[in-house]
């Protein structure tokens, strides 16, 4: 997809002042600060560089202030232009990487083990959890991608028992992580959910840990600073780090945590190369796992997700937006068009949730129930968006009486943390529930442990309301049921990445609210994303 950039004031001001600090006349000023307020924008639709012209090359030359060492403000190489800062990214994290694939390790005979962990089938079919598990134990790097129910944490946990068996003694020191609260928790239950059949021992099962953090909160992060406890100059103390739902990490993070991993240690990769990309600068799962093939396993067969949920979602990633619509038009009972009022169908679903606050109900319970339905829109702002459905949502419970509000804070209302907060171990996608405790208002957590942490509103950084959510946010989630809406108009960000993380959020059950144009223009549309990783690893 062709990205058209357009440019808001920031982009201006940062290009009026780089100006300043160029050796350019006046004739050249303004095409300079047009270039610059570009890449200001591509920066923010998440691209690493901006592709530009050799007329454009000639007029960086001539600048003072870019050249292709990283010592000033802009970097060119070639045709991309890069802030410094991103540049030094993306090569970082190429080095590490590097560094990484050509760090070999001594090849073991696993083939015993790897029978006991994956049993030969009398199949022609391949095994393809088997096969990703071989490439783990003999890389130091190892990618893990597959859709929706295809194992990737069933296949990871047998890895770690495999490891741990295979170390002689010396057991492995792991680390899991995810980019966000919501997405560390469900992978806590997943390993947990796992680790229960594995066919070894209760030693080596007691080896495996069960305990996942964000990324943030293991790198160690320095209140009021951009830095990190652990980096290149302290090492995390892990033999091997397992991260989940990698398509979530932009280019700084997935640079600062491979910086900060230890001289022989190793890092499996976990997840959906067809899901959107991060919401900042980069698409560094995509690029990773075409850079690394031989680094780079693809589950392939889905154990857990089908009917017609799957097709839809296979339909949507080949682009075939035909085939998509007429699966959600023939109204299955898994995959449908919503025939209903959108913002009473949305009120329907909650009865059952704000039943359970009225009878005083557990917080667990009550946010199992809140997280079983969920609608996902495309769009922040504008008809159909976020905010139009958060609003209508909530007039419509206080007309039905299910609310009754008088300020932003009334019991009931689930609110979704959009800033970090490491000093209230809160993050950016933790979504928390606001419930009366001995008569004040308090707003509860699941944190990834199990446990439940409860804080004062005002204490708790920006957060919005969450009776819907946007797409981007809701990765890392699973829901039974997702009610995903659309706008009216195709717009830039509707593309097919998006609408396929929307649809494989649901569990059971997936409605769409959307015309056929505007649903079918968006799975013909990809992202593309410009970035220098792919060839910079491969140097």
């Amino acid at each position: 997809m062709k990205n058209e950039f357009s440019f808001n004031r920031i982009d201006l001001s940062f290009a009026e002042f780089l100006i300043q600090k160029t050796k350019l006349e006046k004739d050249n000023k303004l095409s300079f600060k047009k270039l610059i307020a570009r890449l200001s924008s591509a920066k923010a639709e998440g691209h690493s560089c901006l592709i530009v012209s050799e007329e454009e090359q000639a007029l960086l030359q001539l600048s003072g202030v870019a050249d292709s060492t990283g010592g000033k403000p802009l970097v060119l190489e070639h045709e991309k232009l890069y802030f410094q800062r991103y540049w030094q990214y993306e090569v970082q994290l190429a080095q590490e990487i590097q560094h990484l694939i050509g760090n070999k390790i001594e090849l073991v005979n696993s083939e015993v083990l790897l029978d006991q962990y994956f049993p030969t089938k009398i199949t022609d079919e391949i095994d393809w959890q088997k096969e990703a598990a071989k490439a783990a134990i003999n890389n130091r790097l190892t990618i893990i991608t597959g859709g929706p129910g295809t194992g990737k944490t069933t296949t990871v946990v047998k890895i770690l028992a495999l490891l741990q068996e295979l170390s002689s003694g010396s057991y492995l020191n792991i680390g899991l992580v995810a980019p966000t609260g919501k997405a560390a928790m469900r992978l806590k239950e997943s390993i947990l959910k796992s680790k229960s059949s594995l066919n070894c021992t209760e030693g080596i099962k007691a080896r495996i840990p069960d305990k996942a953090q964000t990324i943030h909160r293991l790198l160690g992060v320095k209140r009021f600073s951009p830095y990190f406890k652990y980096n290149q100059c302290q090492r995390l103390p892990f033999d091997l780090i397992i991260v989940d739902e990698a398509s979530m990490i932009d280019l700084p993070l997935m640079g600062k945590l491979f910086s900060a991993l230890a001289e022989n240690s190793r890092i499996i990769l976990l997840g959906d190369k067809h899901q959107l990309s991060s919401v900042e600068t980069g698409s560094v799962l995509s690029d990773l796992s075409e850079a690394l093939i031989t680094e780079t396993q693809e589950l392939k067969k889905s154990y857990r997700f089908s009917g017609n949920i799957k097709h839809l979602a296979v339909a949507i990633n080949e682009e075939n937006s035909e085939e998509a619509w007429q699966i959600v038009e023939a109204a299955h009972n898994d995959a449908s068009l919503l025939d209903s009022d959108l913002i009473d169908y949305i009120v329907e679903k909650k009865i059952n949730y704000f039943k359970l606050i009225k009878d005083d109900a557990d917080f667990k319970s009550i946010y199992t129930e809140f997280s079983r339905f969920q609608v996902l829109c495309a769009t922040r702002k504008g008809r159909f968006s976020v905010e139009d459905i958060n609003s209508r949502t909530l007039k419509s419970l206080k007309k039905a009486k299910k609310v009754m509000a008088t300020t932003d804070w009334y019991i009931g209302r689930p609110i979704l943390i959009t800033q970090n907060s490491p000093a209230l171990d809160l993050y950016n996608g933790d979504i928390g529930i606001c419930l009366l405790d001995e008569n004040k208002l308090v707003v509860c957590f699941l944190m990834p442990d199990g446990s439940v942490k409860k804080y004062l509103p005002a204490r708790l950084p920006h957060c919005e309301t969450v009776f819907a959510m946007t797409i981007h946010k809701s990765q890392g989630s699973e829901f039974e049921e997702v009610l995903l809406v659309l706008p009216e108009k195709i717009t830039p960000i509707l593309t097919k990445e998006l609408i396929y993380t929307g649809v494989t959020r649901a569990k059971n059950k997936i409605q769409i609210a959307s015309n056929k144009t505007v649903f079918t223009e968006a799975v013909n549309r990809k992202v593309e994303r410009n970035s220098g990783l792919i060839e910079r690893i491969n140097m």
